[in-house]
């Protein structure tokens, strides 16, 4: 069978102004033993459309359709079934990349046959307008790892870089997800870190390019205040106990974990202090300050939130304050200022967020 090395598969929903020069930045690729399999989701715009004219141009590009809608889940397995490749990489498809980052993958893969690569990328920040308003660019210190200690030593650093969640800034290797049964589970926000999460668990490999070749468009029309997921806070609950239970099972669970992941759990209590205050949130002062104080008794709470850190992050540092003091009155104040910023001056929000 002639396989590819790369399978590229690109889930498709609602995004026939962006699509096409997502694939171009495929098609342009210095290295070109790939596939690209577009899993259009039962668009209801043009998008189907847009994929089977792309296929046409290109006999590496191939158009698979759900009939309805199913997800950005079940698009993504569904070019698990499909792909071929050795490797499988899961790129967004309002995004592009630079000509050069399956050349360098293959590299790396050449030099260190891993079951993972991770690379960086550039948060590209667009007005509601459409014009570009700034970039912020994070990437991995480069790094080879050929055993699962070393693997599982960088693995807090990259979740602390927010590198760790994304689905499409890795190549996973296709086999493997295979023989271990591995797919994407329909759940929302989290689904690329549960998925990472499950691959990682026993991987003995891995590399790390100092390189951000991906454009991750963030754009002010929707990204930041249209969608609004009702389970936010339980939902990243169940990330930092993921997490933390991946650290126990390789029996790294010391001060520095907890730490890192108490920090990582602050964060996530405030961002959900701040949704309460969201009016689809249908919550009262009541609802919020019963809120705070089941967080404040859930014993992952009282495990991590204790022994975090905020070491380079002003805002952190003020909201741990408030947090690891389990004041109700601190904790609903500063989470009500930070949606009045956030709604006010979203520009601002974005930045300060960042850069954590």
């Amino acid at each position: 069978m002639n396989r590819p090395f790369f399978t590229v598969v690109m889930p498709a929903y609602g995004v026939e102004k962006y699509l096409k020069k997502a694939v171009d930045s495929i098609c342009a690729q210095s290295f070109g033993d790939w596939e690209l399999i577009i899993v259009e989701d039962g668009s209801p715009d043009r998008t189907g459309e847009l994929a089977e004219r792309l296929a046409k141009k290109d006999p590496r590009i191939h158009a698979v359709h759900h009939e309805r809608n199913q997800g950005l889940s079940a698009a993504r397995n569904t070019g698990i079934f499909h792909g071929k490749g050795k490797y499988i990489w899961f790129m967004d498809p309002d995004d592009y990349v630079d000509p050069w980052l399956l050349e360098k993958l293959w590299k790396a893969f050449l030099n260190n046959p891993a079951k993972l690569a991770v690379f960086g990328h550039k948060e590209e920040y667009y007005e509601k307008d459409g014009s570009f308003s700034y970039a912020h660019e994070i990437k991995p210190e480069k790094a080879f790892c050929r055993t699962a200690e070393e693997v599982r030593s960088h693995i807090l650093t990259l979740e602390q870089e927010t590198l760790y969640g994304y689905a499409w800034n890795k190549a996973y290797d296709l086999d493997y997800i295979r023989a271990k049964g591995l797919s994407y589970e329909d759940v929302p926000l989290i689904e690329d870190i549960v998925f990472n999460i499950q691959y990682c668990m026993d991987i003995d490999s891995m590399n790390l390019l100092d390189i951000s070749p991906y454009h991750y468009g963030k754009r002010m029309e929707g990204n930041l205040t249209a969608r609004f997921v009702p389970d936010y806070y339980p939902l990243h609950r169940r990330r930092i106990a993921m997490l933390y239970d991946q650290q126990k099972y390789w029996n790294r669970d010391d001060q520095k974990t907890r730490s890192l992941l108490g920090s990582l759990y602050g964060r996530y209590i405030l961002s959900a202090l701040e949704r309460n205050c969201d009016r689809r949130a249908q919550m009262k002062h009541k609802d919020r300050v019963k809120f705070c104080r089941e967080v404040f008794a859930d014993p992952l709470f009282l495990r991590l939130i204790p022994e975090a850190e905020a070491k380079d992050s002003k805002a952190l540092a003020l909201s741990l304050f408030c947090i690891k003091r389990r004041s109700v009155l601190l904790c609903t104040a500063f989470g009500r200022g930070i949606h009045v910023i956030r709604g006010g001056l979203p520009m601002i929000y974005s930045k300060v967020k960042s850069k954590r």
